[in-house]
């Protein structure tokens, strides 16, 4: 045992004798020599052969007697041969009842009988006598053991015969397997068997075939063990199997793995050492528990030392520790500190003591590096050191290995590295980073795993430690591609393991490092992990999205794998899951929701909508239509998307998540996504997207640079998209600025030769548009002069066919506008909303919508008016009983909204889309009744026209508007309705009771007291405004008498003292005169004072009631403060067309004034 080894064991607190360690397994039975045994061996050696068989049979007959009697429970009698073969070896021949004596004799006999037939037949007599009673069974063992000691190889024989048949195999289920005794004795031939093996330097010459099974029986015992320290039982198991390891043949690596997880599970597991006191049942004659355990701890050693010794290579190292990979990422800290301390001795004995064999290159050396390196940060502090110096040792034997003398230099350096500083701990860090990078790449990956796999621990230092290190591996250049794909899916299957909010950061940082290092494989990777939807796998996109610069990258990547579309003939099922498209196309739809792609996604616009539009055209050309129609809006959640749906839903998010709402709400509203579901309808709906991004100026610039392009493609698909894009563009009126009128010309040149029929018309539309062709304007603009002579007639025979042209022209003028025809013809829309035919109302209504949008800046004005007069009337055609003129009514309802500049419009949107029943009514109704503040006067004359309508469902609108009015804006109806206003309501609802409808009739009982409690109020105001006018007058009147007499005396003064010199009178009368004059008029001032007040207090009190008696439940204070907080005149700047008529927005009332001052007062 060298020098450096027992200081190890010292320092560890591992206090063992020398000579325990020298003798092995033999000093543990050094005094099974008796006194006797010489002088009984030296007779026997005299015996002559058939002597010695004779006093073998008189033994052995004399035992089988004996256990028969026994059995029956019998006093034995007395044998006087046996008595007289005791005599004659010079023993006492009363010792004929001590069984043990006469095994060993028996022993002793086999041992020196030189006859190899007497040994093999005598043995076999032994073998077979009864195993009942324990002192047989150690007597056997005992004899078998002496036996051995000369007779090696018959012993083995006929041992190696009775296991197949008998004994062994029965062992290992024997019933009475729990037996302490059986056990012992069991283990006690087992002792002298390995002893005399041992003895025996020929014994290396045979094959042992049955130590196998022997030690399966040894094994069996040792995990029947109980989970306490009392004997000496599992040392001596271990080291017996040591000893008989070291038998020929080797151990085969799968009994050997046995051996370790049995040997490892028996001792680690044991109690902590604090514990093991406590937890081992209390005995008088018990060793003590600490000998007990650094004596089974001790022996666990010589194992592994044992093994590797007999394979001193770099793979039985890498084999040893594997079987101790479960007790290092073990929860409990004791099992952990077992653990490291055996590896630690194993290394630094094989450091020590052994050389190993040439290199090699096990890959599993990486994991157990990772998991000795993840100790690191372990709450004990032993368990630290340890590890630290595992880790040392392990990467000592692997520079060795290599020959990198520098490297093993600096790295031995490393081994006194203390850490009591945080940088210093980084610097730790990094050096061994550093030095992992002399590993195999197969080392290299699974050193990585590992830290991969520790990232969802149980414990929060050793993931975060896991982490770090991750991250300072991935910021080392050299990573394989391979390495990248093998780490990125480590992380997602982690990833729904990990709870720490530091450690998903740093996992972020480790992606992102990936993604600017390899981004193409990382794209790569990540798209075939799972199904784009998977919550986990944002989580990696999201990470790459943390770099501005590597967002776009992968966007871009996305797009051109979005391209990768095979033809139709190499489809089939299988491949379709595995479709690179479809994979990228998924992301796409989940990366428009995830706000960090945000800015990304609106920097990839163009491009994204046109790869978007060309792969649903492709997945209708593959006819990958499966469930496109089968989907409600709301409910996206629901199921999995079918391609042709997630590409549709793709789409469509591209506008709403990129604040480009008006343009999905248009398309939406008039039902042209519908139109993109079949492959004839496809560039009627692309034409309608183009036709809204046209007027909402989205994205204008860079898409028609984009479609023009795609114009240029040999891909039919891509050419179909792009002209009904270029087409619809060409009527806005930022597209002159973003390209020539030449290059324009040329492009749509191109698409004449163009093979799809598609491509070519739209392409001769192109250019006969006005903007290549100034001059068709004023052609245009006559014609549609004309066209409304005609439209204004009474009673025009097609009429839907003459809106349908003049929608037409309208298009066709674009940003010309159509100039003051516009007002004549919205105007007399206005009138046909309430035609008795529904295709009148669906084509009037619609084409409203379209003047309001061409109209032109020079007559928005004049068109807002008409907008506003037309939103009730859209409002109620939304119940229309002609479906076509609800959702026409819908749309134009929105469009007058965005022109009018509501507030609330998304929500707006949201409701006329989606929303139904009650809810979604009374939510619009809001919307509109807030965004036009103080129109309700207006709002209330054009709901009234509609109580005389035809439909039902637009009387039962109008109705439920009033009825909304009079119920949440009563209060606001007190201030801006007029008394002749009041009069109108009443007279209507009047009307209304004589009605045979019954929801009328509830209609009217409902509100009836609403609209009387009206009339009363504006009853007592005009009685409180006739009292203040007569209260008034007699003031004025008052006034003006006291302002005369007050100028009179004024006069009188003035005079007084302009002529007081031409009077001879004394200084004395002139004061006195003056002083009376003073007098007087203050006299008459407080006259002036006392007529007021008597006046005000002969008015009385109020008899204008307050607002809170006409409705309970009104804070007059709040309501005023909204009314001022919200003027009139401030809404009617912002809203000009709020007030009928073309001038300016009327002044407060001085009624309104008057109410104000009477609430303050």
């Amino acid at each position: 045992m060298n020098d450096g080894f027992q200081r190890v064991v010292q320092c560890r607190g591992y206090q063992l004798r020398i000579d325990y360690l020298d003798l092995g397994i033999l000093g543990e039975y050094s005094n099974i020599h008796p006194s006797w045994e010489n002088v009984a061996v030296s007779k026997i050696k005299n015996m002559m052969v058939t002597e010695q068989g004779l006093a073998l049979d008189t033994i052995c007959h004399f035992l089988e007697e004996h256990s028969q009697l026994w059995e029956k429970q019998k006093t034995p009698p007395r044998d006087s041969s046996m008595q007289k073969l005791l005599e004659f070896l010079s023993l006492d021949p009363k010792q004929t009842a001590d069984k043990a004596l006469l095994f060993h004799l028996y022993g002793l006999i086999l041992r020196e009988c030189p006859s190899m037939e007497q040994v093999q037949c005598h043995l076999a007599s032994l073998l077979e006598l009864s195993h009942q009673h324990s002192s047989y069974r150690e007597g056997i063992a005992l004899a078998v053991g002496l036996a051995s000691t000369e007779h090696l190889q018959e012993v083995w024989a006929l041992l190696e015969h009775l296991g197949r048949t008998k004994f062994l195999r029965s062992a290992a289920v024997s019933p009475d397997s729990q037996d302490e005794i059986l056990k012992s004795s069991f283990l006690s031939a087992a002792i002298l068997l390995t002893r005399s093996l041992r003895e025996e330097y020929g014994s290396q010459r045979y094959k042992f075939t049955q130590i196998p099974e022997l030690i399966q029986c040894l094994l069996d015992i040792l995990k029947d063990e109980p989970n306490f320290l009392t004997t000496f039982f599992r040392q001596k198991v271990i080291l017996v199997v040591m000893g008989l390891s070291n038998l020929r043949p080797g151990l085969k690596p799968l009994l050997k793995s046995q051996v370790l997880q049995t040997c490892l599970h028996s001792v680690y597991r044991l109690p902590a050492t604090e514990h093991l006191q406590s937890d081992s049942p209390s005995s008088k004659q018990a060793p003590d528990v600490m000998v007990l355990y650094k004596k089974t701890m001790r022996a666990l050693d010589l194992l592994l030392q044992n093994f590797i010794s007999e394979n001193p290579s770099m793979d039985e190292v890498c084999f040893l520790l594997q079987h101790t990979e479960y007790w290092l990422i073990s929860d409990k800290s004791h099992e952990r500190s077992r653990a490291v301390q055996s590896i630690f001795l194993l290394l630094q004995y094989v450091v020590d003591s052994l050389k190993l064999a040439k290199e090699a290159v096990p890959s599993t050396l990486g994991r157990q590096l990772g998991l000795l390196t993840l100790l690191w940060r372990d709450k004990d502090a032993i368990t630290q050191q340890h590890s630290y110096h595992c880790v040392f040792l392990l990467m000592q034997l692997v520079l060795q290995q290599k020959g990198k003398l520098v490297e093993f230099a600096k790295w031995n350096k490393m081994k006194q590295f203390e850490t009591s500083e945080s940088r210093e701990w980084e610097v730790k860090l990094y050096h061994v980073v550093k030095t992992f990078k002399n590993l195999t790449v197969a080392q290299h990956t699974q050193l990585i795993l590992t830290l991969v796999h520790s990232l969802g621990s149980w414990s929060y230092l050793r993931c975060d430690l896991a982490a770090q290190l991750l991250l300072m591996i991935c910021e080392e250049p050299g990573l394989r591609k391979e390495q990248v794909a093998e780490i990125l899916q480590g992380l997602f299957q982690e990833l729904p393991n990990i709870s720490s909010q530091s450690v998903q950061q740093t996992i972020s940082k480790v992606t992102m490092t990936l993604g600017t290092q390899h981004i193409q494989e990382v794209v790569e990777v990540v798209l075939s992990l799972c199904h784009p939807s998977d919550r986990w796998i944002l989580l990696l996109w999201k990470a790459l999205a943390t770099n501005y610069h590597l967002a776009r990258d992968v966007i871009t990547l996305l797009y051109v794998k979005l391209k990768l579309r095979p033809p139709r003939r190499f489809l089939h099922s299988t491949y379709e899951a595995r479709l690179v498209s479809l994979m990228a196309l998924g992301t796409i739809y989940e990366l428009l929701y995830t706000p960090e792609y945000r800015d990304t996604v609106r920097w990839a616009f163009a491009g994204i909508l046109l790869g978007l539009l060309t792969e649903l055209y492709y997945l209708l050309e593959v006819g990958l239509v499966e469930g496109i129609f089968d989907y409600q809006e709301d409910k996206l959640a629901s199921k999995p998307l079918g391609p042709c749906r997630t590409c549709l839903e793709a789409l469509k998010g591209l506008f709403w998540t990129n604040k480009y709402w008006e343009v999905f709400a248009d398309v939406k509203l008039i039902q042209g996504w519908e139109l993109f579901a079949h492959l004839e309808t496809f560039p009627k709906g692309v034409t309608l997207l183009a036709r809204a991004m046209a007027h909402y100026n989205c994205e204008v610039k860079a898409v028609l640079g984009q479609a023009l392009i795609s114009l240029k493609s040999t891909e039919e698909r891509d050419n179909i998209v792009a002209i009904c894009i270029i087409t619809e563009f060409l009527n806005s009126p930022d597209v002159c600025q973003n390209v020539s009128r030449k290059a324009m010309d040329h492009s749509l040149n191109l698409g004449l030769s163009s093979r799809n029929h598609t491509v070519r018309v739209l392409s001769l539309k192109g250019l006969g548009s006005t903007l290549m062709h100034p001059c068709k304007v004023t052609l245009l603009r006559s014609k549609l002069t004309e066209l409304l002579d005609n439209f204004l007639q009474p009673e025009f025979e097609d009429l839907l066919g003459l809106m349908e042209t003049m929608g037409h022209l309208l298009h066709r003028l674009g940003v010309h506008g159509i100039g003051i025809a516009s007002f004549k013809i919205a105007q007399h829309l206005l009138s046909l909303f309430t035609d008795e035919r529904a295709k009148v109302r669906e084509h009037s209504i619609f084409l409203f919508g379209d003047v309001i949008h061409y109209g032109g800046k020079k007559f928005q004005q004049s068109l807002k008016i008409l907008a506003f007069r037309a939103i009730v009337p859209l409002l109620f055609h939304m119940a229309d009983p002609c479906p076509e003129v609800a959702v026409k009514a819908k749309y134009t309802f929105l469009r007058c909204a965005i022109f009018l500049k509501w507030e609330f419009q998304k929500e707006l949107f949201g409701k006329l889309a989606w929303g139904q029943g009650p809810g979604a009514e009374n939510d619009i109704f809001v919307y509109m009744i807030e965004s036009n503040f103080g129109s309700y006067q207006q709002f209330l004359s054009q709901a009234l026209l509609y109580l005389d309508s035809p439909h039902k469902n637009l009387k039962l609108a109008a109705m439920r508007f009033i009825g909304g009015l009079l119920q949440d804006y009563f209060n606001e109806l007190c201030f801006y309705l007029t008394k002749d206003d009041v009069i109108i309501l009443k007279n209507y609802l009047e009307a209304l009771s004589h009605d045979t409808d019954s929801r009328t009739r509830k209609f009217y009982l409902n509100h009836w007291d609403d609209v009387i409690e009206l009339s009363h109020y504006f009853i007592c105001l005009s009685a409180e405004i006739t009292v203040a006018d007569c209260l008034q007058h007699h003031q004025d009147e008052y006034h003006s008498h006291t302002v005369t007499i007050t100028l009179i005396v004024i006069i009188i003064i003035i005079t007084t003292i302009i002529l007081s010199p031409t009077i001879s009178i004394t200084t004395s009368s002139s004061l006195t005169m003056i002083t009376s004059l003073t007098i007087i008029i203050s006299i008459t001032i407080l006259i002036n004072i006392i007529t007021s007040l008597t006046l005000i207090m002969h008015r009385g009190p109020s008899v204008w009631p307050p607002l809170s008696a006409l409705r309970p439940g009104l804070d007059p204070a709040r309501h005023c403060e909204r009314i001022c907080a919200r003027p009139m005149v401030e809404r009617a700047e912002q809203h000009p067309t709020c007030w009928p008529g073309a001038g300016p927005p009327p002044a407060r009332s001085d009624l309104s004034l008057e109410v104000n001052d009477v609430l303050a007062n």
